[in-house]
Formats: C-alpha cells, structure tokens, sequence
C-alpha cells in the first residue's frame, strides 16, 4: 500500500513536529520528518522516529465493553447516556465531571467542553494537562491578561542568551534543543541551565546552577533586583506597557542581595554573579520554563517570577527575547484554547457573568456553567467522597499519573458509574470501568493540534479505524445526541467542530482576547484537509498592549515562601521526571523494541554520598517511601544528583513492572492558583532491600504475563518480551511462567545458577535465568534466538559460536549503538569529538537527542585515557 507521503503531527510532546508518513500495509507505516514543517523542519527525535513501531493492534481495545462483556456501540452509548442523564437528575449537574486529556485533538475537546459546560451546566471537566502546564497559564493570566505564551521558535534562534529554567530540554524536547544548539554553533548564543540536577541538558552549557528544589522565586527576586541595581531596567517600557504596583520595588530590594539569594539558593555567589552579570548584559535573552517551575506547590508565582523579569526589562514581543513556557503535551495547547481546563470557560474566556452569556448565546445552551470546576486533585478527592456519581476519563490514565495515585485508584472503585474511553484494552485506570469505549489512536485520527508556539497543524488519518474503534469527538456527540442535545451536536465531521471553534474565537471579540481564529470561520472541507501549519498571533505584545482593562502587563509581586527542611522520617527530597525515550505511561513508546532499551528499568537515581551512607550500590533495588506509599526502584548512582535529592521516571505503571510506580509517592497537594500539583520537591525515604536471587525471563510473543516474584519489568524486544526479575526465597515456581515445549537446563549448584531453555517446534520459546551469586550473561545474543529457524540446546551457554561483543547500554536508540562500542571507537580510532563519533558509528547523526551522552562519553574516555598515561 505504498503511496505519497502523508503529512501530519507527531504525537508526543508540544514541540509539535511535523512529519510525513507513508503507509506500507495496513498496520504498518514509514516514519520521515516534514521538512516544510516550521517547528522541526524535518528533524525528529527518538520518538516521532520510531512512531511507525508503535501503530499495531498489541493490546488494543476494539469493541465497546459493558463490564467485562462485549457489547454493541448502541448499547454502550445508551447506557452511558442514561446513567449521566439519571445521575444528573437525582444530584445535580456537579456530580458528573469528565477528566481528558492533551491526547485528544482540539475538535474532540471543543465537543466535550461544550457538552459538560453548557449542556450539562457543570464547571467539572479537567484534563491532564493540569498536571503539567497550568501554573504557567494561570501566570500568563496573572501578567498579560489573557494565557497567551509570547514567544516563537524563531526566537531561540535569534537570541544571545537561552535560559532553561527547570527543562531537561534535551531529553523531554530534544528538537527545540537541537535548534538551541544550532543557534549556539551559529552566532555563539549562550546557554544556561537552572536544574537541581545536573542532566544530559547540562552538558556543554555555559552555566548550570544546581540551585536548592523550590527556590527559583529567590532567585528571580534576585536577578530583578540586580538588575535594577544595575540599571538596566526598561524604564520607558515599564511607564508606557506595565502596571507596577505599589512598594513593588521596595519589596524587590529588601532580602534579595547576591549573598541572600546565594544563601538561599543554596548556589556560590560567585557562579551566581556570572548569571547575573550574562542576563543584565544580554538584552536578547529568552527564558523557556517547563515541569521544573511549574510541578510546583508554588509555581504559579515561579512563573511570575521570570515574567517580571521580562517585563520590567522589556525582554517581551521582540525578537530574541522572550518568558517562553514549553508544553509537555501534543495538545495541552488546543485543549487550553477550547477551555478544556476546568478554571476556564472557553476560547481564552473565564467565567464572568458577561462571558457566560456570550458563550451561553452561541451556543444556544439550556444549562450554562456560571462557575469554575473542580480542578483534577480536587475532582478526584470529590470523587473518593462520593460527591462525583459518574466520571468520564478520556485517552489518559489517572490512576497512574496523579499524585498519591493509590487514593485515585480507591475513588475509581467506589465511584458508582465510571467510563473509560481509550486505545488501550488495559490500563491501571480502564480496570475501574464500568464501560469502555474503543477510541482511534495516533495514526488513526484526524483533527488538528496547538503546539507551544501556538502552531496549529493538522493530524491526520494514515490507516483505517481497526475493529469497531470510534473518533473521540463521534464518541462524545453521539452521547450528547443521545442525552437530548441532537441539533447542538449535529456535527458529520471533524472540520464542522474546527469551524465552530473558530467562529467562537472570533464571536463578539473586539480585540480583548488575542485568540481569534475569525479567518478559519468558514473555511471549506476541502480547505480543511488541505491547511498548512499556521501560528496564531505572530509576535504578542510587540505593540506593547496587553489583553488587560488597562492595556497593561502586570508586575506580579511573589514572595519566596519557606523551604521545607528535611524531615526524621522523611530526610529525602523526592523529584520525578521523564526519561528520553518513553511518554507517559508507555501505553505507545512501550511497544516499541528500540526505544525500550535506553533506560530499561525504573530506576532511582541517588549521589554517591547518600548510597554509601545508606549501603546501597549500583545495581541494587531499593524502596523509596513517603506518606503516600512506596515503590521499588533499582538503584543508579549519579554525581548529577544533589546530595539528600533523588529522582525517579513517571512511566512506569502495573502493567509494565511489580515496580516503578512514581505516580504513588508524590503529596495530594497543589499549587493556590493553579491547582498544579507539587511533583518535584516530595519528602522521602530510601532504603535498600536485598534479594537472594536475580535472574531473567525471555519470552517469545507479545502477551504478558505476571511473573510471581519481588521484581519484574516487562521490557520490550523484536518477537517478545524480556522480564529482568528478581526474589527471595524458591526461584523454582517461576517455572509456572514458561510455555509448553521440550525443556533443556543446566544447573551450577555452586553459584546456585539455574538455566532453563523451552524449545517448540525447533523454536526457542523462553529462556530462564536465575543465580544466587553468579554473574547473568548478556541478554542481547538470546533475545536475536528469538528470531531464529531453529535453535539447540546449546542456548543455554547464552552465545554463539565465536567470540561475542557486548553492546553494553544502548545510547544511541536510532540506530542501536551501545556504550562499549562507542567506548571502543573513541579509543581505538582516537576520535576527538561528536562530531567524529557520529561520521565513525553514525551515533548523534539522526535525532541528536544522545548527543549530550555522547559528549560525556567522551569527556570520561579521555580523562581515564590521560589517567593511564601517567
């Protein structure tokens, strides 16, 4: 079924890179960046590079389910339909809520804001989006009047200063890190990182100011009195664009001194002053913030904190100087413009009286909301209460990704009426529901996404809907028809809803909402498909007005708040991240083979100086608690991990290890003004815990199982799966675990080493090893047996004829290239930078994402080959 390429988006984070697909057969698909794409111009990283990996129907849900029974799309759409209309009627319309998603596309969120706020007459539909961008729009709010992000990607490239505050940019964007590190190369940009950790993203940055979790107010109080103090504020901006309120630079000037702000920073004033000194000289600075600033209990005033910065020194609606907040989400942008956020209405609108009846004309809605909803921790506290009757989750996992997850999963259970709709089977959320809805995934949909720049491209449709999978935006209408609302939710396809929306932008709006799509109002169907990616608003505020009654910015005062000090039981400050290669949940990267093997395992992340006190070496597992609950983790021990600070991924959830579930651990408790939750400064404790044995399953096909011991992580690879185990007591009742077939083993009672091989059909089915003391071999020889016409009993020795490379961690994932290698060609071939390791193996060529390990790769080579010359 080869054919022309088609362009779409890809769907993982709000860089919003283009790509163009070609469809080889019916589940299969040709992965190539869009060169003509303004936000990547071609480039993917890891991710979008291996989409086409992540298309199959492994573990899909494909027919409407009514508990555990297959059931028509009439039965399943009638039922939901009547338990909401009859809980509505008996409780109110607050004792519904939906919870969606930065997965669904703009037109799917603008027919379920519209459905929950003015047919239903509830605030109640929140989104995971909250979790990652909301204190940036509620600073946006705050400081321009309206969430508008002021910034384009063409400014990192015209910039003379980037400052990545709380973004580990090279793994979580590694595309907007790459433009930065061309415009670096290009005109000598400078490059700072402000990161308790020091990650990949650090490397080769001019600065990195490894400052103390929580206390990047401090030291944006501190910058902004700096550069008052060195004149360097724009006064004439200020006069003419800002509203500064009184005893604002009063406040600034008291406690905000370089040696204050080192002090509570827990940064050398002198590495600070270097900041300083680089920020007030560079007028064309742009500050982009992410999950660092906002996952915080304050980040609203974080993101305030850097906004006056730019303001009170101009740094706003010019060229190269930009607050610039990045989105985590494909979507988290679409769903903030629609009003997919409980604290908003729609279209950049609130809930003022004058808005609700604007709103409520336009659509001709019986039951307009006239207040905010409940915002997603509070939604699903409501729910463990008993005052949400009826939920509706929509393409996300909650009781995986919110805080203090276990209570979610207890609210799901006792929630009387829950429906999940979604592309997985099988999520730690979809096995609370009482319907499940088959949703189209990445590949399957079409409709448009908003990336952080405010691009709007289309995502469309490369293969056909499987099995009886529905659009989310069909699913929600015919729901909504089904509940009364016919003729408001006549919509026949996704370029109806598009027009809708815009014609809202642009309905009764003067000028006092920068959002206005009133050029896309009537566009036709063929000009739908065909639109090319365009951005809203060029340049915000490069005329100096503001959406505010004044016409002004707002100078936000924000105070730092106190620093909690390390707890008896709790001495550990608990942060938690992305890894490079996976997304969310891993319901999609977790299918693919390559991606799977850069980061293998769930790990906890500790300094030297802490596992040493604690006995915990590289390699072993160890518990991480606080008092939400625990997890197991195995251990990696970082030097750039400040000491008391560990970290572990979000990606991990029940289906994929006995282990790793990060979502557990973090507090219930929010940011004031966003409802964001606090995810990177949770108090904890660590301690190892010993196995007697350790060992590894192969399995051949794609099914998984539940191996019955301590620890198990399901890892995918080409024809199978890999379980890295580990336990205490029998190792023998993992034999229950293995397949039918003729079975080979071989024991060292010595080591008390166990290896079983089941061969079927000539075939190589699994492969068992365990070892009480010995070591394990390489898995990589094994895993390619999985693959093999026929294989003997001599997989047990776990190699082949002659003499065997080990890989060692795979750094490079786009093209399958392990640490030894690249150890062995820096030393051998003598190479002396990336960019020779890229034209020798390849490694860096493609995505450029590993570059950064590559470049310290490379710096320890060369020290230990300088060390052995001594």
């Amino acid at each position: 079924m080869n054919g022309a390429a088609i362009r779409t988006t890809c769907a993982y984070c709000g860089v919003g890179c283009g790509i163009a697909a070609i469809p080889t057969s019916d589940r299969a698909v040709t992965i190539k960046g869009d060169e003509a794409h303004p936000a990547n111009g071609g480039r993917l990283c890891s991710k979008g590079t291996h989409l086409g990996e992540t298309v199959g129907l492994e573990g899909r849900l494909l027919h409407p389910m009514i508990g555990k029974r297959q059931a028509s799309w009439d039965k399943a759409l009638d039922l939901v339909a009547k338990r909401f209309r009859e809980t509505i009627e008996r409780h109110g319309p607050d004792s519904v809520a939906f919870y969606v998603s930065g997965q669904l596309l703009t037109e799917d969120y603008y027919v379920a804001n519209k459905l929950m706020k003015g047919f239903i007459g509830s605030g109640n539909i929140d989104t995971n989006s909250r979790l990652c961008m909301s204190s940036a729009v509620a600073g946006h709010i705050r400081a321009f009047g309206e969430d508008v992000v002021p910034a384009r990607y063409e400014d990192l490239d015209e910039a003379d200063l980037i400052v990545l505050v709380g973004s580990n940019t090279a793994w979580c964007h590694p595309i907007v890190y790459q433009r930065i590190q061309a415009a670096r190369a290009a005109r000598g940009t400078k490059l700072v990182v402000i990161d308790p950790r020091r990650t990949e993203t650090c490397e080769g940055a001019d600065l990195h100011l490894p400052l103390k979790p929580g206390t990047d107010v401090a030291l944006m109080n501190g910058l902004l009195a700096w550069v008052a103090q060195a004149g360097a504020l724009d006064a004439d901006y200020l006069n003419n664009s800002v509203s500064v309120p009184d005893g604002f630079w009063d406040a600034i000037q008291t406690g905000h001194d370089l040696w204050s702000t080192a002090k509570t920073c827990d940064v050398s004033p002198a590495l600070l002053q270097q900041f300083f000194e680089l920020f007030t000289a560079t007028p064309r600075t742009v500050t982009m913030f992410s999950q660092g600033i906002n996952q915080s209990l304050r980040g609203t005033d974080q993101v305030n904190a850097i906004i006056n910065v730019h303001l009170a020194t101009g740094r706003i609606g010019k060229p190269g100087a930009a607050p610039f907040s990045i989105t985590g989400q494909p979507n988290a942008m679409g769903g903030r413009e629609v009003g997919g956020l409980a604290s908003t209405l729609a279209a950049h609108m609130d809930f003022a009286p004058d808005n609700v009846a604007r709103v409520g004309r336009f659509w001709a809605a019986p039951s307009m909301a006239t207040k905010p909803g409940l915002k997603a921790v509070d939604l699903f506290r409501a729910i463990g209460e008993g005052r949400i009757k009826a939920l509706w989750v929509m393409a996300t996992n909650p009781a995986v990704s919110l805080p203090d997850a276990g209570r979610v999963r207890e609210a799901l259970e006792a929630c009387p009426f829950v429906v999940v709709s979604d592309m997985m089977a099988q999520t730690d959320t979809s096995v609370h529901a009482d319907v499940l809805l088959p949703a189209a995934g990445w590949g399957e949909k079409d409709g448009t996404v908003t990336n952080s720049d405010r691009t709007v491209s289309r995502q469309r449709a490369l293969l056909p809907l499987p099995g009886e999978v529905k659009p989310d935006w069909w699913i929600i209408t015919e729901v909504a028809r089904r509940m009364g609302w016919r003729n408001a939710f006549a919509y026949d396809r996704p370029a109806d809803i598009w027009r809708e929306h815009a014609r809202l932008t642009a309905y009764q709006n003067d000028g006092a909402r920068l959002l206005n799509l009133r050029d896309h109002a009537t566009i036709g169907n063929d000009a739908y498909e065909a639109m090319e990616p365009f951005r809203w608003g060029d340049m915000p505020f490069a005329d100096g007005r503001f959406p505010t009654t004044e016409g002004k910015a707002r100078l936000v005062p924000v105070k730092q708040s106190d620093v909690q000090a390390p707890l008896r039981d709790w001495p550990m400050t608990l942060n938690t991240g992305r890894y490079r290669d996976q997304w969310h949940t891993m319901t999609r990267t977790g299918l693919s083979a390559k991606l799977a093997r850069h980061r293998e395992e769930p790990l906890v992340e500790v300094h030297a100086d802490d596992a040493r006190r604690l006995g915990i070496a590289d390699g072993d597992l160890a518990r991480v608690s606080t008092p939400q609950g625990n997890s197991l983790f195995r251990a990696r021990i970082s030097d750039g991990q400040r000491p008391g600070e560990i970290f572990t991924p979000i990606h991990w959830t029940d289906q994929q290890s006995s282990g790793g579930r990060t979502g557990l651990l973090p507090r219930p408790l929010v940011d004031p003004h966003s409802g964001q939750p606090g995810f990177k400064a949770t108090p904890a404790g660590l301690e190892k815990v010993a196995t007697e044995w350790k060992g590894f399953l192969i399995m051949r096909g794609l099914d998984p199982i539940r191996v019955p011991c301590l620890w198990t992580t399901r890892i995918t690879v080409p024809g199978g799966a890999l379980y890295e185990i580990a336990g205490n007591g029998d190792p023998a009742r993992l034999e229950a675990c293995l397949p039918k077939g003729e079975q080979v083993e071989a024991i060292d009672a010595t080591r008390g080493t166990r290896r079983i091989a089941i061969i079927a059909d000539g075939r190589l089915a699994a492969v068992l090893i365990v070892t009480r003391s010995g070591l394990l071999p390489s898995r990589d020889w094994l895993i390619e047996q999985l693959a093999a016409p026929e294989v003997g009993a001599s997989v047990l020795a776990a190699r082949g004829p002659g003499k065997q490379v080990d890989r060692g961690a795979i750094i490079c994932v786009c093209f399958d290239i392990g640490l030894n290698t690249i150890v062995a060609a820096i030393r051998e071939q003598q190479l002396v930078d990336v960019p020779a390791i890229g034209q020798a193996l390849g490694a860096g060529t493609n995505c450029g994402s590993c570059r950064p390990a590559l470049a310290n790769i490379l710096a320890q080579a060369t020290q230990e080959t300088l060390h052995a010359a001594e």
